[in-house]
């Protein structure tokens, strides 16, 4: 495995020098700043760039904030701690004890340590006793357990649909893909808090990454959710391939967060491919993870897909669109949706995503009738 080791060096110096001997020392590879930058601070797009090579990221918590960059207004670790909660990696958080954190620094750690979703937090005291509690994470790593628990469901989960909803800015007559993500024993919003979230709503999408910056999010607020609509983004031609885009985020007052998105498209219409639907729910999945609306440990999780008979199951190429399509599911009447009967655990927004992605897209796929 590649370990990227994230945090700031002031404060951690010992620490930062003795975890890439242990990481060799157990057959893995450590990456850190140091290796690849010779900047007193380092290059915010080599830090993210060594950060996706990366199979898990280790963070250390010190008492210092760090560098502020310009472009995020955030320090290099907590871009960082963003980028990995985005991608969905597994992160392994420790907090150092006996020190004082600079306020800055200790919002940032509520911040860490608030998000459960698949993490491992722990502190330490002094270098010796982080390489121990380090070796024993990362042999559990190896394992490669599955971080998923399943339950069934006792009664049927009082979700709500959006499927008869037509997306402005999608267009009309383009299937959408929703999902939904319901906590489960969680009494809701009252109204202001409804109002304080879906205010704040933009802020989190943006700091998520999945928006670029310089387009415009529509926020409105109605009685019993806050939505934020996401634009497409503009073909170069009519026939051009177009991958899946977010086009909307909802926060109900009962605390499901739902997304609905295009799905993957070209001149022949839109299409269900059994591998990228599973890659494109998973992204999903992560990023309702990223925005830090979720924090039940259990949780209910459905798809489903609007206008159902203008889809076909398909390989879809972002280079080239197809020249033929099988369009018989035009004249039949189905639905696509999955109605969930079993519970999980909060990793489906994290470590556990493409698990769960691929449970939901093949039972999604399965319900078309052109599937074999």
């Amino acid at each position: 495995m590649r370990i990227f080791i994230s945090s700031v060096r002031k404060g951690l110096e010992e620490e930062r020098d003795a975890l890439p001997g242990l990481i060799r020392a157990l057959g893995h590879t450590p990456v850190r700043f140091e290796d690849f930058s010779a900047q007193t601070t380092p290059s915010r797009e080599a830090c993210l760039a060594a950060l996706d090579s990366a199979d898990v990221c280790l963070f250390l918590l010190g008492p210092f904030y760090g560098h502020v960059f310009s472009e995020t207004g955030q320090s290099a670790t907590h871009d960082e701690w963003v980028a990995a909660k985005t991608t969905g990696k597994p992160r392994l958080v420790y907090r150092k004890e006996d020190v004082t954190f600079e306020d800055v620094q200790q919002n940032f750690a509520r911040t860490v340590q608030a998000y459960a979703t698949g993490v491992f937090r722990d502190s330490f005291h002094d270098t010796a006793e982080l390489m121990t509690k380090v070796v024993q994470k990362v042999k559990e790593l190896e394992t490669g357990t599955s971080p998923l628990t399943f339950a069934p469901l006792t009664q049927p989960a009082p979700l709500r649909w959006s499927l008869d909803e037509v997306s402005v800015e999608a267009g009309a007559n383009v299937p959408l893909l929703e999902l939904h993500v319901l906590p489960m024993d969680f009494a809701g919003y009252s109204a202001r808090e409804l109002e304080e979230y879906g205010t704040s709503l933009v802020d989190r999408i943006r700091q998520t990454g999945a928006v670029r910056n310089d387009v415009a999010m529509t926020p409105s607020s109605f009685q019993t959710h806050a939505t934020v609509s996401i634009p497409v983004s503009r073909p170069r031609t009519w026939d051009t391939a177009r991958p899946g885009e977010l086009v909307e985020v909802r926060l109900h007052k009962s605390g499901q967060v739902s997304l609905r998105a295009t799905l993957p498209r070209d001149s022949m219409g839109s299409i269900l491919d059994q591998e990228a639907l599973p890659q494109q729910i998973a992204a999903l999945l992560r990023f309702v993870g990223a925005l830090n609306l979720v924090q039940h440990d259990r949780l209910v999780v459905a798809i489903g897909v609007s206008d159902p008979k203008l889809t076909q199951i398909d390989r879809f190429s972002p280079h080239q669109s197809r020249t033929r399509a099988d369009l018989s599911g035009y004249m039949r009447s189905f639905t696509l949706q999955t109605e969930p009967d079993e519970s999980t655990s909060l990793a489906a927004l994290d470590t556990g995503a493409q698990e769960v992605a691929g449970i939901l897209s093949r039972a999604l796929i399965k319900q078309h009738p052109s599937a074999g």
